[in-house]
This record gives C-alpha cells, structure tokens and sequence, in this order.
C-alpha cells in the first residue's frame, strides 16, 4: 500500500483522463493520496475530488509565488475549508526565491499567517521551498511551527538541513528527483533521514521520475519512489511503502 502525499489531480493537464490515471495508480497499490490545492482556482477542484473519492485527502493554502494575490478573504475561506473532514494540511505554503511574481516580504507575511492558521486549527503544514532554504527554517523556528509540524515538500535540500527539520517535527518527503542519476542530495537524504521520519510523493503533474523524467507525473509513479528509497536503504519494497504509509496516516490523523 502507497501513500502519495502530494499530488495536483486538480490540474488541468488530467481533465481529459482523469479517470485511467487513478486507476493505475490503485493498480500499482496507491492506496491514498492527499490533493494539494495552492489558489482558489486549485483549492476548489481539490475539494470536489476529494469529496468525489473517498481515499483522497486535501491539504488547501496559498503558494508563495502567488503570495501577492492572496486577500484576508481568502485566508478566512482556507480557515473555513479547515473544518472539512477531508481537508488534512494546510499548504502548500512557503517561500519561493526562483520566480519573482512576488517581493520575498509579501511571501513571508503570506507563510507566517498561514503557520499561525495552522497553529489555531491544529493542522499540519506542507512547507514548499524554492532556494529560501536559510529563509524558511528561521520563518518556522520564529513561528514556532513544531507546534503543528507536518511536510517538507519535495525535499532537494543537504541531509543536514533534513535532520534539522526533522528535530522541529517535520516529516522528509522525497518525489521523483531521487530517482535521478545525478541527484546525489535526495540520495544521501534517503540514506540518512530514518525512516520513520520519511514520506512518498509525486508533485505530479510535475518531477516524474526516472524513466518517465520530462513527461507528465501521475501518483502511481511514486512506487517507483519507494522502490529507489528502499535500494538505498538496503530494506524490501515492503518495507519502505508500509513505514511511509504508516507515517502519513499518523502525521495527517487518518485512521
């Protein structure tokens, strides 16, 4: 059983196929996922698949390129979808230094009042970081997010950095990267961050992973993830898909 923790069913590129993509993803023993919706656009449709579907989960927020656009009306509606039994994290939130749609102190006044939500609705946080890694675990130790915890999304960072994160109640959550030749951090963070402290994804439609690398991603992708983990750890397939599961449904209070 796999548990995607991170997964955009709610973007367009599926409209067409939205059907035979989550039957292969069960075919290959995904048994849960959790949508991520970043914009009211996205949050929307994430809400109506996972009322669609009961083995999806939503974790609903604001990205941080998007930072700018964000109002106080759409902070109070992410609060209100917080009360949905289905609505698990809140995210994905963060910071954002690669693309400059939004000035970096519009981003983190966007991701401090969302860490706060999550610290009042006591849900986890789903934390994506592009080249603000300094920035970002300063922002969660002012904020004191260990409260909450919850996902460093996609992790690209130093195995030092993880084991950092890990000590403020973060959960390490590896996607397709670590299946790349050359990607020698996800690596080393796979080998280093134990187990019970790591998670499974695919960010698809995004990073699929190797073979399928440059092509559109899919959730049953992430067996591929577990597969790779599993090799560097030296443990079974098994082993790795039913301790990243497991970790998920403690981390998102899914029984």
């Amino acid at each position: 059983m796999l548990f995607d923790t991170h997964a955009h069913l709610n973007d367009t590129q599926y409209n067409e196929d939205l059907e035979e993509v989550i039957e292969r993803a069960q075919t290959e023993g995904v048994s849960n996922m959790v949508i991520v919706g970043f914009d009211r656009p996205t949050i929307q449709r994430a809400m109506e698949l996972v009322e669609r579907y009961d083995f999806m989960f939503a974790c609903v927020g604001w990205h941080p390129v998007d930072a700018i656009d964000m109002t106080d009306e759409d902070l109070a509606w992410i609060e209100e979808l917080t009360s949905h039994p289905k609505v698990v994290a809140i995210g994905e939130m963060g910071l954002d230094y690669h693309w400059d749609k939004s000035p970096k102190d519009i981003q983190k006044e966007v991701f401090r009042k969302q860490i706060r939500l999550a610290k009042k609705v006591k849900l986890p946080i789903v934390i994506h970081n592009r080249e603000a890694t300094a920035d970002i675990v300063e922002i969660l130790k002012e904020e004191e997010a260990e409260e909450v915890g919850g996902i460093m999304h996609c992790f690209s960072g130093s195995p030092e950095v993880a084991k950092e994160c890990v000590k403020m109640n973060f959960y390490i959550s590896l996607g397709g990267p670590v299946t790349f030749k050359n990607a020698k951090k996800p690596k080393e963070v796979a080998a280093e961050v134990p187990l019970e402290k790591l998670l499974i994804e695919t960010d698809c439609p995004y990073l699929a992973p190797h073979p399928y690398r440059g092509k559109r991603n899919e959730p049953g992708y992430v067996k591929l993830v577990a597969e790779q983990i599993a090799e560097i750890k030296g443990l079974t397939f098994e082993e790795v898909a039913e301790a990243t599961t497991q970790n998920a449904k403690k981390l998102f209070g899914i029984k």
